[in-house]
């Protein structure tokens, strides 16, 4: 599941206009309460889903991230035909808020294949 869905923010915006990106499939911009923020869609065994929420920084290079990117702010999981909760959506929000307020930014580095594939505990 981790290696899925690091791969997705990679690929998506692949486009030349990445921060135009319209609903549907694993990747999508949301709405209302979330707009301006973008989710990757995953779902693991027994219909399970799994939720990365995702920030475009179109100017990463004035913020320090050295170009236009996708940073991964926060992840859900949830069990089939249930809904995440608005309490959860706000402290993504607050999440994305606190790293908006940095500048530079504050990111850890894309790991590679090899790391994904290591154990945690190792």
């Amino acid at each position: 599941m981790k290696s899925k869905q690091q791969t997705i923010p990679k690929t998506t915006p692949a486009q030349p206009e990445p921060w135009r990106v319209h609903g549907g499939g694993k990747w999508k911009a949301m709405h209302d309460d979330m707009k301006g923020w973008h989710e990757v869609i995953v779902n693991g065994p027994n219909r399970h889903h799994y939720r990365l929420f995702c920030l475009l920084e179109k100017d990463g290079a004035d913020v320090g991230l050295g170009g236009p990117s996708v940073v991964v702010i926060s992840g859900l999981d949830k069990p089939f035909k249930t809904v995440i909760s608005p309490q959860a959506y706000a402290k993504v929000r607050a999440l994305g808020d606190e790293y908006r307020a940095m500048n530079p930014r504050s990111v850890e580095p894309p790991k590679s294949a090899a790391e994904l594939s290591e154990p945690e505990n190792s």
